[in-house]
């Protein structure tokens, strides 16, 4: 009995004698052993936080006026699907696309619906996308496989958001109308949001 408990203080005071001469190699190993412990938490057992967010495509910042997308850069917006992380996660999902034309050019206004993979910040209430603080009126960069787009966000909501869609009937008057916008209104012509 006294022989293995002389053995075992042989070994402990070995191990002290070791992890005093090799501090730094402790000190690591700790590091890299919390690293990995927070990483595994991250990746595997923290439940990601999803929002919902309308963007209209343009420069990103609301007061910017830059030139609005063209049919081809709508076409590769529409056809994007997913952005994903280094890992393969989803960040975010596109859930609609709505457009609609400017004035009888080939440019349209755009708006996305996104579904985005968030973070909380503290108790604000305010949240980060790809470590960046967003919000209504803010811009927000999205980076898909086949397209890069920049916005500004213009609705935010933790519940998906509906397309709101009235019926509604308007009557138009214009006083002093020349001739010809008369005969420019087509019975039935229509407008629509691209979908």
């Amino acid at each position: 009995m006294a022989t293995k408990r002389k053995k075992l203080t042989n070994i402990f005071s070995s191990l002290i004698k070791f992890a005093i001469q090799n501090y730094l190699i402790l000190i690591i190993i700790g590091c890299v052993g919390f690293v990995g412990i927070v990483s595994i938490y991250k990746l595997y057992i923290k439940k990601p936080t999803y929002i919902y967010v309308k963007v209209k495509v343009g420069q990103g910042y609301w007061w910017a006026s830059t030139q609005k997308p063209s049919m081809w850069y709508l076409k590769a917006i529409q056809s994007a699907k997913e952005e994903v992380d280094l890992t393969g996660k989803p960040t975010a999902k596109v859930l609609r696309v709505a457009y609609y034309p400017w004035y009888g050019s080939n440019q349209y206004d755009v708006y996305v619906t996104l579904q985005l993979q968030v973070s909380k910040v503290g108790r604000q209430g305010s949240y980060n996308f790809k470590r960046e603080t967003i919000g209504v009126g803010g811009p927000i960069d999205l980076e898909f496989k086949n397209v890069q787009f920049s916005g500004t966000i213009i609705a935010l909501s933790e519940k998906p958001i509906a397309p709101i869609t009235k019926t509604r009937v308007v009557y138009l008057t214009k006083k002093y109308t020349y001739p010809w916008e008369y005969d420019a209104i087509q019975i039935g012509d229509y407008f629509n949001d691209g979908n």
